[in-house]
């Protein structure tokens, strides 16, 4: 337990002095850089290196820019002085890693106690929560879906959850909200306990507003009576803008803070980040880690900078990360350190977020992002090569543990009061590690099993981390059938389709990749301290031991999940489709079969040499055969 107080109150010493933004690393061997230079995060000593990049580009275009973008620009430089683009934080080096914050540990004890039944102050989560309002971000997204429907079944005396939500089309948010709780996501509360769904209140906002879009009359409600907060709202793009990934990601985060501040009796405030925020470390420990720049200067920058060549400086400016979401969710991380102040708070860092495991009922799924989109193109027959290293751990989480344990960590933030900021990673790789080719062979073996109604042909894949062969595979398997497909579709007056589903897998493949050809080592010490702070009953009630996971049983349900929720496929289709599966397969086989006798052939006609090898094998097969009778 010892071990885990000291990565937390790493946090402690950064909460100390981010007032005025300076960050000295200690130069213990532990906070060094993998070269072994210390990194010195300090603005006004040392700039970033992007003046010269942001000039040249700036130059580049400026005969293509508007006078007004020219004039931003212009201004942008001034800030600085002497043509610094008045960004205070260091550019890390691509070779040199941010390295973690210092420790302070000032003689704490450890935050975690384990549950001991004689222990008459233990407070039950279900009791935690009576009486109690909750305020949470991204509640139509699919976690929040999730975070809503239990607290609603396994907290019955909450008092009600707010619901940021914005309007959208023309809808209002009542009528968003009645949607919402329309799902089947909560078809057993409409059944069981209808009263429970009128405690959910809509909050009428924007994310991406000042003061989140919410009118002070709503404020003014949600000050007085929210106690509990959950902040999920993001934009979980990938390949998002970075303007507005940093308006979503970060802007949000802080005008969020800067309401529970004006809360009266708040007593936690649960951050869900991202387990790859840093994800240009190898082995992540529960802590916030050092920024790669100040993350009020890049708040700054895109406000001034115009677009076109913000998205022309982003690949630097995001440096060893894949994508903007990290990026921004590894700022986000530090800046809700530094605004947080005194507020308690958690941060829960989810890895690959996928399908229910239990609750509210096994394989519920409501989008296609991330591995469930790859595995339906897979259950469909148009998806059948990747870039992959099939012996490197898949972290994934089902959906209701992400959602139990921040559940747990807010009722444990606030029942303990502490200095630190806890972290929390939530990930299997480190106790119940599933590698991605024992993942993709039960996939492989519940979309047989369990086919979906007008799969276009049998389901077979291969996972390579050969980039040629696997470009030639994707050619071969994946766009010539396409083509050929909507060639045939075209002659016989429908629309065609494929080639352009085929580009969709294609982008959400080259997102995929960076995760599914790397490795991560995350930490989850706090995890499993948590968990061991629950009475027996709360951790039957609110479970998120991963090792609790059958995954050969988990990817059959996952399979069965999308395709009832996300296909909207009755289990009733599954004996015409399974029949349709066994043809695929026959055909699949005579395809195979063709296409060897095919190379043959042409083989044969190209070289004599082989056409003789062959007449000789022949030759020697007959004989044999001849000398069976008298074996």
């Amino acid at each position: 337990m010892s071990n885990a107080n000291v990565k937390k109150t790493e946090t402690e010493n950064c909460n100390s002095s981010s007032s005025n933004n300076n960050f000295k690393q200690l130069s213990s061997p532990s906070q060094q850089s993998h070269d072994g230079k210390t990194i010195l995060l300090n603005g006004h000593q040392r700039t970033n290196g992007l003046t010269h990049t942001a000039a040249a580009i700036a130059a580049a275009t400026s005969t293509a820019s508007s006078s007004s973008a020219a004039s931003s620009l212009t201004a942008a430089t001034s800030l600085g002085g002497g043509g610094n683009l008045g960004l205070n934080a260091a550019l890390i080096s691509s070779t040199t890693p941010a390295t973690a914050l210092p420790p302070n540990t000032n003689g704490l004890q450890s935050p975690y106690e384990r549950y001991r039944e004689d222990d008459t102050s233990y407070v039950p989560i279900g009791q935690f929560f009576a009486g109690r309002s909750v305020f949470i971000t991204g509640g139509t997204g699919f976690m929040g879906k999730v975070l809503v429907e239990k607290l609603l079944r396994s907290c019955p005396d909450i008092r009600n959850i707010y619901l940021l939500i914005r309007p959208k089309r023309g809808q209002e948010v009542s009528a968003r909200l009645t949607e919402l709780l329309n799902a089947p996501l909560f078809e057993s509360l409409r059944r069981e306990k209808p009263k429970e769904l009128s405690k959910v209140i809509p909050i009428s906002g924007d994310i991406t507003s000042e003061e989140l879009g919410i009118s002070e009359k709503d404020q003014n409600l949600l000050c007085r009576n929210v106690s509990i907060v959950f902040h999920s709202a993001a934009t979980v793009k990938f390949d998002e803008k970075l303007k507005l990934s940093v308006t979503i990601n970060m802007l949000g985060t802080k005008r969020l803070v800067e309401l529970c501040h004006r809360m009266l009796s708040l007593d936690a405030l649960i951050h869900v980040s991202t387990a790859y925020c840093n994800c240009d470390r190898t082995d992540v420990s529960e802590v916030i880690y050092a920024p790669p720049y100040n993350p009020d200067d890049i708040i700054s920058l895109i406000n001034w900078l115009p677009e076109d060549i913000l998205d022309q400086l982003t690949p630097r400016l995001i440096g060893k990360r894949p994508n903007t979401y990290t990026f921004t969710k590894a700022l986000a991380e530090h800046m809700l350190l530094k605004e947080a102040g005194n507020l308690p708070v958690a941060i829960v860092r989810p890895s690959i977020v996928t399908a229910s495991l239990n609750e509210p009922f096994a394989g519920w799924v409501d989008n296609f992002n991330g591995p469930t989109g790859l595995v339906s193109a897979l259950a469909k027959g148009l998806f059948r090569t990747m870039m992959c290293e099939k012996n490197y751990v898949a972290d994934m989480v089902p959906v209701d543990i992400v959602i139990n344990l921040m559940i747990a960590a807010a009722w444990r933030t606030a029942t303990r009061k502490s200095n630190n900021l806890l972290i929390y990673n939530c990930c299997t790789g480190q106790r119940n590690p599933i590698l991605w080719s024992e993942f993709v062979k039960h996939a492989m073996t519940s979309v047989r099993k369990h086919p979906l109604e007008g799969c276009l042909w049998y389901p077979t894949g291969e996972l390579r981390m050969n980039r040629p062969i696997n470009t030639l595979n994707c050619i071969l398997k994946h766009f010539l059938p396409a083509y050929i497909l909507d060639g045939v579709a075209r002659i016989m007056g429908k629309k065609p389709f494929v080639v352009n589903v085929q580009n969709k897998i294609a982008k959400a493949v080259e997102c995929l990749e960076y995760f599914a050809t790397r490795q991560w080592r995350f930490k989850d010490d706090n995890v499993n301290a948590l968990l061991h702070t629950l009475s027996p009953k709360d951790r039957e009630i609110f479970v998120f031991d991963v090792r609790h996971i059958n995954w050969d049983k988990y990817v059959e349900r996952y399979v069965l999940g999308f395709r009832e929720f996300l296909f909207k496929q009755r289990p009733e289709s599954l004996p015409a489709s399974r029949k349709r599966m066994v043809r695929l397969y026959y055909l699949h086989q005579l395809t195979k079969l063709v296409a060897v006798l095919i190379t043959w052939r042409f083989l044969m006609s190209r070289s004599k040499r082989l056409n003789d090898l062959w007449s000789a094998f022949l030759d020697n097969a007959l004989k044999m055969a001849r000398l069976i009778p008298f074996l």
